[in-house]
């Protein structure tokens, strides 16, 4: 356990360290975010376990691709509130299929907006399985998490951060 922590806060860092450099590049741009989802993810600050997981699963240079891709990205929070162990559980190799299967299940391709996505029942995302999406007096819940900060752009997508890990 100890050693998969380790392994976990060297992937943050050096993502981190990657990501500080990209956003430092575009300090002070006006334009539309020219950082893609992971860069993006990384200089939020509110997402180390999702890029330590992105990285373990071996989904980062597909995330850092052309795409567009919609993210539905949990937050730091959302992973801590997962039964205890379970993170730790997932970024070990024997089981990278298993964290493929619920990373995909966040993401969606095409870049869907806040706008677009409240015209919409469902979503297939990137594993093959379906998302469902519901608005209730302005609240967009994807299965049962909570969209709590919609349309963060990056220059190949869009990153919408939910308070909830969802599961296939």
């Amino acid at each position: 356990m100890n050693m998969t922590r380790a392994v976990l806060a060297t992937a943050a860092a050096s993502l981190a360290l990657v990501g500080g450099v990209a956003t430092a590049s575009n300090h002070g741009s006006h334009a539309a975010n020219s950082s893609d989802i992971v860069d993006t993810a990384v200089a939020a600050g509110a997402f180390q376990t999702l890029v330590a997981a992105v990285q373990a699963a071996g989904l980062v240079d597909t995330l850092k691709g052309d795409g567009p891709f919609t993210v539905f990205a949990p937050t730091d929070e959302a992973f801590a509130a997962l039964p205890e162990g379970t993170v730790e559980s997932l970024l070990l190799p024997e089981n990278r299929e298993q964290l493929v299967a619920i990373l995909t299940y966040h993401v969606v391709a095409g870049k869907v907006t806040a706008a677009d996505v409240v015209n919409v029942s469902s979503a297939e995302t990137v594993n093959g399985a379906s998302i469902s999406v519901t608005v209730n007096n302005g609240t967009v819940k994807i299965d049962d998490a909570t969209v709590i900060q919609a349309d963060v752009m990056a220059s190949n997508g869009v990153i919408h951060v939910i308070d909830q890990v969802i599961m296939p």
